[in-house]
């Protein structure tokens, strides 16, 4: 039917078309040249006369208003097709999706009209305003304004954040984050602290896209009255994978019984796959001689005294398991009692050879007493040995100085 209209057309003069492609329409007595057939019935003609036409360009859809606006970030970002192969085994810069509309007011635009009710007041002086239009000058004041909020914004996002003393280098181990997002019933964590443990790129091989960058961050969380818990959140950019981990974090608390509100219990030796920790009971004012990781985390769970020795392998995620495997398998003063059936007595230095006792069995007391094997099966350390037994010594002991 468009052909029977077009040659209906060249009837009349109107269209003089040479069917390779090309099409040369008069309007209104001059000429003007097409550069191709397929524009030309893109148009809207309406004939007024046999000689003369006037063309009006008529665009009912382009592909920024039929698809979406995922579909349109995704073929800038490259995460489809070709774009994904061309970077393969390339550690290259990956773009981020930006919010466009971050910054802009509903009725703000390029042109500067003023619309009551949206970005003008609908009445003012007892008068009901009429739409009306910003000077030139001041729609490119308010037009760099918004740029520069958006520069602004960019650099926050690059503003390094304040870490915790004991953590060296560019390392993200010790920085304080936010509390993890509210729950589903509203519920807030604000007297939760997180920090990170460690953040660390990993990379996984795909069938399209190569060698592909994920983050992996492990995050420790507690408020300090032994309700303590960590996680791991992996993303591609940093900050999901710091939200990921806090959120998931939060949902995995444990709770960790405190002697005195400042110690463990007792001493523990933990075994975690190659890493190994000895901790030890300390009195008050002794601190935290430990990890740096352990050290994070026992100020989150309310340890202020404690002595702990890695041995093995420093990965800091089983230190961090391991850690946790053993506060949560210490035995309080009660849970001895009961499970012996006696008396738990302790022996301190103010008391003297005088034993205290902290437990007492919640059932009847047995009669016997704990028996006593002929070689206690105790593992015990080299170092620890030779303290004892005067052996250590400074490494510096023997070495001959020279006087000037």
């Amino acid at each position: 039917m468009a052909a029977a209209a077009i040659g209906r057309a060249c009837t009349y003069g109107a269209f003089r078309v040479a069917w390779r492609g090309f099409a040369s329409v008069p309007v209104k007595g001059s000429c003007c040249s097409y550069s191709s057939l397929a524009w030309a019935f893109q148009t809207r003609c309406s004939i007024s006369a046999p000689w003369n036409v006037t063309v009006k360009q008529c665009r009912q859809s382009s592909f920024f208003n039929t698809l979406t606006a995922d579909e349109l970030w995704k073929g800038a970002l490259a995460e489809t097709g070709v774009g994904v192969k061309k970077g393969r085994g390339k550690r290259r810069k990956k773009k981020l999706r930006k919010n466009l509309n971050k910054g802009q007011e509903i009725g703000e635009g390029r042109s500067g009209f003023l619309w009551p009710g949206l970005n003008a007041p609908m009445i003012q002086s007892g008068r009901v305003q009429a739409v009306t239009q910003r000077k030139k000058e001041e729609r490119e004041r308010i037009q760099s304004e918004i740029v520069q909020q958006r520069d602004m914004w960019e650099k926050k996002r690059k503003i390094k954040i304040k870490r915790e003393g004991g953590w060296s280098g560019k390392c993200w181990g010790g920085v304080i984050l936010d509390p993890p997002d509210p729950g589903p019933n509203g519920e807030t964590y604000e007297d939760f602290e997180t920090r990170v443990i460690e953040v660390k790129n990993v990379f996984c091989m795909k069938a399209k896209e190569g060698r592909k960058k994920s983050i992996r961050a492990l995050v420790a969380i507690g408020n300090g009255k032994g309700a303590a818990g960590f996680a791991m959140g992996k993303a591609g950019d940093r900050m999901n994978a710091l939200r990921k981990a806090k959120n998931k974090a939060i949902r995995c608390l444990h709770f960790i019984e405190l002697y005195q509100n400042h110690t463990i219990y007792h001493d523990i030796t933990v075994k975690f796959k190659s890493t190994a920790i000895r901790m030890k009971k300390q009195n008050k004012g002794y601190g935290l001689r430990c990890h740096r990781a352990i050290i994070t985390i026992c100020k989150l769970i309310g340890i202020k005294d404690m002595y702990a020795k890695v041995s093995g392998s420093k990965n800091l995620i089983n230190i961090t398991r391991a850690l946790f495997k053993g506060l949560t398998q210490q035995e309080t003063h009660q849970q001895l009692a009961n499970q012996k059936s006696l008396y738990v007595v302790e022996f301190r230095e103010e008391q003297g050879p005088l034993p205290i006792v902290v437990a007492l069995p919640e059932g009847t007391v047995r009669e016997d007493p704990e028996p006593e094997d002929e070689v206690p099966d105790t593992k015990l350390e080299w170092s620890e040995v030779k303290e004892a037994q005067g052996m250590k010594k400074s490494p510096w002991a023997n070495v001959r100085r020279t006087v000037w």
